[in-house]
């Protein structure tokens, strides 16, 4: 109901019991003219008011005094009964209440004084109540249908005294407020809220202007903020967090004094929604990356998070980062120190990660001691990084495959292999020579790198190695070999141009004796690493990538076939074979070789069944 409407319902109440007072007025004063007084009389007899108009609603809006019996009663009797109603408190409700009899009586004018009393000390008692009712009618209509009523009795007893007129302001303003809040809770119900104008929020703010701190008012616009902030956890819950903050942003402006903690507690609560969902983000990408298709669905989460995330968030970055390194590494990082598991118990060789990046391969032109079968240089780029054994493969790891599968090198089947002697200081076929004997054809430590292997004994140690783990192990490729071998640098040895710093390889130094005093004719002048014939694997420093004996030690084979120079070589890294070749490459500097083999683009050819004292290998594994 509008507070228009409201005006009009005082209006018309107004005017029906005006026009019933101004009978019995005219009674207790100047005598009316015949017309109106039997008019008037009649109406007041008959307790009820005849109005011109709409008069729906006048069962409500108006009280009829219930007719009382001058005629066959007894007044003396009346006034008794008038007396002790309004002492019990009956006041209007039926016509032995005291203001029916006390309006009865007035009409007789012997009895006028006595009504006039009486319908006084009524109208205190009404008011009372009338103030009573209109105090509980903050949030109780029927309290404000109690004042409302009154408000109507008292009009037919004084309209004119000003505690009612007062009082008929109060119930006025109460039932505008009244019907301003029944509006708002409406609106409220049909999900108006007025965040744009109008709605709920306009209807309670406006009772609240005509009754500053009105409690239903004040309820309502608490409940306006209350479904704000419903509707900001909704769209939260479905990961609109920009409509939750405008949500939110609406509800901070509905009570900017007294809603200041109860939306900056909703404000957490989106705030951990959307934590909560982050994290969920973060951790089904993680899980996600190591199944097939992984890396994809990953990139959908990382996708949604960056949606919902605060620029910045370290959720974000976090799962950025590990679908980059699952893209170039797997489940690992760069650098990173792993081993797998063997079947038959123990673990397979100490592997690190060796980063995914780009390198020139081959002797830049001009290089001194280069060949062409190391050019052109050509570029490589590696998509994805690898895993490299940081150590040679050692004969104690060698002797637990040869137990594992019983197989028969070719040294051993061919009955000897190359060792070095010493008395000519040259390499001599030895009988006996094998995978667990040294450079001199003595037993050898575990703790050496195994030599007097072949390109097929390396390859069925790869194999062995790849069946007890369930990965993919294999020989280096050239690439892989001289791009580990450089770790970054460029120059025409390892750690740059002349002479290696202290520690750096077992290679020929001029300062290395052998055991019967021996030197080098052909040697870093000024060098010595402490080592005649192979050190245990892990004696000298580690390169930049924590690899140990790239350019020295022992010489390794890779996987590619021999080719006389680069061209038509992958640009990949991948290796170059050819099915059924019988050369393959050796790379790497070792105990023996000279200042020229030990460059970083030194290369060489050795047929598959090749054994010797110097050379022996490592492996890579797919990550």
């Amino acid at each position: 109901m509008s507070s228009s409407k409201s005006r009009l319902r005082w209006a018309w109440i107004a005017c029906a019991l005006g026009a019933a007072l101004c009978a019995g007025c005219a009674r207790d004063g100047d005598a009316p003219d015949a017309a109106g007084g039997a008019t008037a009389d009649a109406a007041v007899a008959s307790g009820s008011v005849v109005v011109s108009g709409d008069d729906r609603d006048a069962a409500s809006l108006t009280w009829r005094p219930p007719a009382v019996d001058l005629d066959g009663g007894d007044a003396a009797a009346l006034r008794e009964r008038a007396t002790a109603a309004l002492a019990e408190g009956r006041l209007y409700e039926d016509a032995d209440s005291a203001v029916p009899i006390y309006l009865a009586l007035s009409t007789l004018p012997e009895h006028a004084r006595f009504a006039k009393a009486g319908l006084a000390r009524a109208l205190r008692l009404l008011l009372r109540d009338g103030d009573a009712a209109l105090a509980r009618a903050g949030d109780d209509d029927q309290a404000l249908r109690e004042a409302l009523l009154l408000a109507t009795v008292l009009r037919a007893i004084d309209p004119r005294d000003e505690a009612v007129q007062a009082f008929l302001g109060r119930v006025d303003l109460a039932e505008r407020v009244s019907t301003l809040n029944l509006a708002g809770e409406q609106a409220l119900a049909e999900g108006a809220l007025g965040e744009e104008g109008g709605g709920a929020l306009a209807e309670f703010r406006a009772a609240l202007e005509l009754l500053p701190d009105q409690p239903r008012a004040r309820q309502g616009l608490a409940a306006v903020e209350s479904a704000l902030i419903r509707r900001a956890e909704d769209a939260a819950e479905n990961a609109d967090f920009d409509a939750a903050a405008r949500w939110l942003a609406h509800a901070n402006e509905v009570r900017p004094d007294d809603g200041i903690e109860t939306v900056a507690d909703a404000r957490e609560r989106v705030a951990t929604i959307r934590a909560t969902r982050i994290a969920r983000l973060r951790d089904l990408g993680i899980g996600a990356l190591p199944r097939f298709g992984g890396i994809d669905l990953a990139r959908r989460h990382l996708a949604e998070l960056l949606r919902i995330a605060r620029p910045g968030d370290p959720a974000a970055t976090e799962l950025r980062e590990r679908i980059d390194l699952a893209v170039h590494y797997g489940l690992y990082a760069p650098g990173q120190v792993f081993t797998d598991a063997l079947q038959t118990g123990g673990r397979g060789p100490q592997m690190a990660v060796v980063p995914h990046g780009a390198f020139t391969m081959g002797a830049p032109p001009g290089e001194r001691d280069a060949s062409d079968f190391e050019r052109p240089a050509h570029p490589i780029r590696f998509g994805r990084g690898f895993g490299m054994s940081i150590r040679e493969i050692t004969v104690g790891q060698f002797r637990r495959f040869i137990a594992a599968t019983g197989h028969r090198t070719r040294a051993s089947r061919r009955g000897f292999s190359m060792v070095y002697d010493e008395r000519s200081n040259n390499f001599v076929r030895r009988s006996g020579a094998d995978w667990h004997t040294d450079y001199l054809g003595r037993p050898a430590d575990d703790g050496l790198p195994v030599v007097h292997v072949s390109a097929r004994d390396a390859q069925a140690y790869v194999e062995w190695l790849s069946a007890q783990t369930g990965r993919r192990y294999r020989l280096p490729s050239e690439a892989e070999f001289e791009y580990a071998l450089r770790a970054g640098s460029t120059g025409r040895y390892p750690w740059g141009s002349g002479e290696p710093p202290p520690r750096i390889a077992n290679t020929t130094g001029g300062l290395d004796r052998s055991p019967a005093g021996r030197s080098w004719a052909n040697a870093f002048r000024g060098y010595g690493d402490g080592h005649w014939g192979p050190a245990p694997v892990g004696s000298m420093e580690p390169n930049a990538w924590g690899l140990h004996d790239l350019s020295g030690n022992v010489s390794e084979w890779v996987a590619d076939c021999w080719h006389d120079g680069y061209r038509r070589a992958p640009g990949d890294g991948s290796a170059w074979i050819n099915p059924g070749c019988r050369d393959q490459v050796i790379r790497g500097g070792s105990w023996a070789s000279s200042p020229a083999q030990t460059r970083s683009a030194w290369r060489a050819p050795a047929s598959v069944d090749t054994t010797n004292a110097r050379l022996g290998f490592r492996v890579v594994r797919d990550l």
